[in-house]
């Protein structure tokens, strides 16, 4: 196990301890910081399409200039 993950350990294990109420309000407070909601959704998004086929970037721009985007 890496650092990276170590430390997300011991914060998932802490945050697991809290009570109920103050798991809401660290997830409440973690979904009102417009950074973290952004990163949250591109990586939701990223999982999502993980098994889709890749695709090449010039083939993805002829694309999108054909769609005439």
């Amino acid at each position: 196990m890496n650092t990276v993950e170590a430390t997300s350990e011991v914060f998932l294990t802490a945050f697991r301890a809290l009570p109920k109420k103050a798991r809401e309000a660290v997830v409440e407070k973690m979904l009102s910081d417009e950074e973290f909601l952004e990163d949250l959704v591109d990586t939701v998004i990223i999982e999502q399409r993980r098994k889709e086929p890749s695709r090449n970037l010039d083939e993805y721009l002829a694309h999108r200039r054909k769609k005439g985007k």
